[in-house]
């Protein structure tokens, strides 16, 4: 088994911090192909490297991207986009690179995320004009699906502790009180 580290596209990156996905495919390189169970570092931005995940290489055939180039799809063993792990001496000279053990090893090691689960409240609330609550269903998704994590604010608090509610806009914390904007000023 060996290891590598795999850079995250910026524009990928910032899908994966909004929504939850189980694997994820990113372009591979010609010549350069991980096999199946191969561990990964999986690293977001190329300018300051973070290692933001752990994964494992999918035991699916290569499949070919837009350019023909192979894809490589990558299942998460272990995420902490919130706690990135600073990689510096990761020098990432291409998207997917092998990577010495010891130094993944190391990586891997100081990486946090899954272990402290706890369970939270999450919640978007929209007022809504409808007949029946049906329509206001499918007007709630419709809003959901049209405006986003751009727009629509959700909360969040750990259960049990409904007081410590936190609003999220684009998965970071978003202060929504207007008179401490005010206080700004």
């Amino acid at each position: 088994m060996a290891q590598w580290a795999v850079i995250i596209p910026a524009d990928r990156w910032a899908t994966e911090r909004l929504f939850h996905h189980d694997s994820l495919t990113v372009a591979g390189l010609a010549g350069v192909q991980p096999a199946a169970g191969d561990e990964v570092l999986l690293v977001a931005g190329e300018e300051t490297p973070q290692v933001v995940a752990l994964g494992a290489v999918e035991a699916a055939p290569a499949r070919r991207g837009a350019h023909g180039v192979p894809e490589l799809v990558v299942n998460y063993t272990r995420r902490s986009f919130d706690e990135p792990v600073p990689a510096d001496e990761l020098k990432l000279a291409e998207p997917v690179a092998q990577v010495d053990e010891e130094l993944y090893r190391r990586l891997a090691a100081r990486l946090g995320g899954q272990s402290d689960r706890r369970t939270w409240l999450v919640s978007l609330d929209l007022p809504i004009e409808a007949a029946t609550p049906a329509e206001a269903v499918r007007q709630f998704w419709s809003y959901v699906v049209e405006l986003g994590p751009a727009e629509l604010p959700t909360f969040v608090s750990p259960s049990g502790d409904e007081l410590a509610m936190q609003a999220f806009v684009l998965g970071e914390e978003a202060n929504l009180d207007p008179e401490e904007d005010e206080e700004d000023d």
